[in-house]
């Protein structure tokens, strides 16, 4: 042997074959007989030898086998989202079969700087995908095109160059609006997710509004738009968490000409306008009515089901999959726009008389 640690040429010594006739054995990538190739695994097994390295095929083919997904937010954030995670998982799924790894990047944007993860700029992979918050002015997208990675975007804006995937949630928005407005409701007030990605809470004032940047964000806004909707008032929320819709909830429901009815952009951020509610000594939806977005299953918000806009978050992974595959075999595929839907639950109901 040459050495403790077996390589490819003691197996190939072992087989009886050349090196590059065992390497084809592993790859799979050439013209080989079943019983040469069989007779280099049976030897690569009595060696213990684990196969090659796995930097030197990457090297050899140009691929490195890796997607790489930037979540646009922190990681602990996005793991406690069911939205990511459920549509991660739809993702995951697809690329399985594919032999395709995930590295998981998150944004590094955040309230003092304006930055890419090194990640984005250095590490190996053959294709990347966006989740959401994606403009054309991304810096992650930006350092993306620059690398020449071929990039799938998650509701953002749709580029010429880049695969998009999306959801028609300006006209569900608009739907559950109209919702509100058959039931009796002036007085709406809207929570939305952050408008760029130095997220703040707080009430939107003009010179805020000037800075919205995110498709997710702005679609939805004009989805209240199209319904006919003035809001009374809008808070904007740092990330889609339960805690952010109940701080946005005391602040909107403590005063005297408090809103009817609460608009969420996510079911997070509805359930915590919710459990403020409560909090208050007000009853949902006979004091104040509640709507959320994404169609979760929210068991500990109990006995309340949220009135909530259902998006498609397993099959919106999956087609961040497929345009993956695509990209893959060099074709930009079409834009996709999935449709949602209006779930009616327990917490909307007519205005307080």
């Amino acid at each position: 042997m040459s050495s403790d640690r077996p390589t490819l040429a003691d197996v190939a010594a072992a087989a009886g074959v050349s090196v590059s006739t065992a390497s084809l054995a592993f790859s799979g990538a050439g013209p080989i007989a079943a019983a040469t190739r069989e007779r280099v695994i049976r030897a690569a097994e009595e060696l213990d030898y684990a196969g090659p390295n796995p930097l030197g095929r990457q090297l050899r083919s140009g691929k490195s086998g890796i997607v790489g997904v930037v979540v646009g937010d922190a990681l602990r954030r996005s793991f406690r989202d069911p939205v990511s995670v459920q549509m991660l998982d739809g993702l995951v799924r697809t690329l399985e079969p594919l032999g395709l790894g995930v590295l998981l990047i998150p944004d590094s944007g955040g309230a003092e700087q304006r930055g890419v993860d090194p990640l984005v700029e250095t590490a190996a992979m053959d294709v990347a995908a966006i989740i959401w918050g994606g403009t054309v002015e991304n810096p992650n997208l930006m350092a993306l095109r620059r690398r020449g990675i071929p990039t799938v975007v998650v509701e953002g804006q749709a580029v010429d160059d880049v695969a998009a995937i999306g959801i028609d949630d300006q006209a569900g928005t608009a739907e559950l609006g109209r919702h509100l407005l058959e039931l009796g409701h002036e007085r709406i007030a809207t929570v939305t997710l952050p408008f760029n990605e130095f997220g703040r809470a707080g009430l939107v004032d003009e010179r805020r509004a000037a800075e919205l940047s995110w498709e997710i964000t702005r679609r939805r806004i004009e989805g209240v738009r199209d319904a006919g909707i003035v809001p009374v008032a809008t808070w904007e929320a740092p990330a889609s968490l339960v805690e952010h819709g109940t701080d946005a909830g005391r602040a909107l429901l403590s005063g005297p000409d408090r809103p009817t009815a609460i608009l969420a952009q996510s079911d997070l951020l509805a359930s915590g306008v919710v459990l403020a509610a409560r909090e208050l000594g007000l009853r949902v939806p006979e004091d104040v009515s509640v709507a959320g977005f994404d169609g979760l299953d929210l068991p500990w918000l109990a006995p309340d089901l949220l009135t909530s806009v259902v998006q498609p978050l397993a099959e919106k992974g999956a087609a961040v999959g497929h345009a993956i595959e695509a990209l893959l075999e060099g074709r930009i595929p079409a834009p996709v726009m999935l449709p949602v839907s209006l779930r009616l639950g327990t917490t909307t109901g007519p205005p307080p008389a």
